[in-house]
């Protein structure tokens, strides 16, 4: 096997920060090699699962046919108050740190059981959660936001899907399409199937976390489409998963990027993410000039160190 994009995100500094798209291949090598640990909740009957950011999406993903409630570090005290059924809390964080530690020791005031999925096997919400209670789920070194083997690694660990088999469609099926010139473009529309829809606010994170408000994004189903999203046309790229696009936009204007019969959420996640590189790679590098100060900045928020590259 391969592990060319391993070995860049293992060696590279603050200088030479990769794309998007090698912490996605990176992340298909190294769950070809290493071991997913299995989430065993049996006791848990109307779980809260919270996240932050692209975590709690990761947590709708997971838990999707849960009979569960979904927060954010925003609102889960609010829910906890107000739903008394709820009898477990389920914190998914990469770091389990941040908020993680606080939601751990409200939960537990509260008696309520709780579980922690997490890429961290040192994470500070440890303390408040038992050790057959935390999952600890394999990750690359990656920057800091990227947030791919990490999220990954959790939803392969629900679906299943086969890493190799992945990989294999995105060296073959997606890095041999005729990319139109993104450059052309600074607004974007992506189109993904309804199946999908947990997927949306990950790709639209990430968006904004590698561009800011210097592109503009939508991201839709489908089926979503046929409402007022588009009353007011701009000149935008209507990018389009699975399902192809013959009505949206010009035909110009579209770009229609297959997914294989087998696909679930990974790989509608590692497909999503290749293409959002592509977009990166033809723009001013944004998110490596302004990292560091944000880290700089967050950690002060914080009141920890977080670093732009994440080990």
């Amino acid at each position: 096997m391969n592990n060319k994009n391993s070995e860049t995100l293992g060696t590279f500094d603050i200088n030479n920060i990769p794309n998007l798209d090698v912490a996605v291949l990176g992340a298909l090598e190294l769950f070809q090699r290493e071991k997913l640990p299995t989430i065993k909740l049996d006791t848990f009957k109307r779980p809260l699962v919270v996240g932050s950011g692209n975590a709690e999406a990761t947590g709708r993903i997971i838990f999707e046919d849960w009979d569960a409630v979904f927060a954010s570090e925003s609102n889960y005290e609010q829910k906890l108050k107000d739903i008394h059924s709820i009898d477990s809390v389920i914190i998914i964080s990469a770091s389990g740190g941040k908020h993680a530690p606080l939601i751990a020791k409200r939960a537990k005031e509260l008696g309520k059981d709780i579980a922690l999925i997490t890429n961290n096997p040192h994470a500070e919400a440890m303390q408040f959660v038992a050790s057959d209670r935390v999952f600890v789920f394999p990750k690359n070194r990656e920057p800091y936001t990227y947030n791919t083997s990490t999220y990954m690694g959790m939803i392969l660990g629900k679906t299943h899907e086969d890493a190799l088999n992945i990989q294999n469609f995105i060296e073959e099926h997606i890095k041999t399409l005729s990319m139109p010139d993104f450059s052309k473009y600074d607004r974007y529309f992506l189109i993904v199937p309804t199946r999908f829809s947990g997927i949306i606010r990950m790709l639209q994170v990430k968006f904004i976390e590698l561009f800011g408000r210097k592109i503009a994004r939508d991201v839709e189903t489908s089926e979503y489409m046929k409402h007022a999203v588009t009353v007011v046309p701009s000149n935008e790229l209507f990018i389009s998963f699975g399902d192809r696009n013959m009505v949206w936009g010009a035909s110009e204007n579209r770009l229609n990027i297959p997914l294989p019969e087998y696909a679930g959420y990974a790989t509608m996640m590692a497909i999503g993410y290749y293409v959002i590189a592509q977009i990166q790679k033809s723009k001013p590098p944004f998110f490596r000039e302004n990292i560091v100060a944000y880290t700089k900045d967050v950690s002060k928020i914080f009141g920890s160190t977080i670093s732009p590259i994440v080990e």
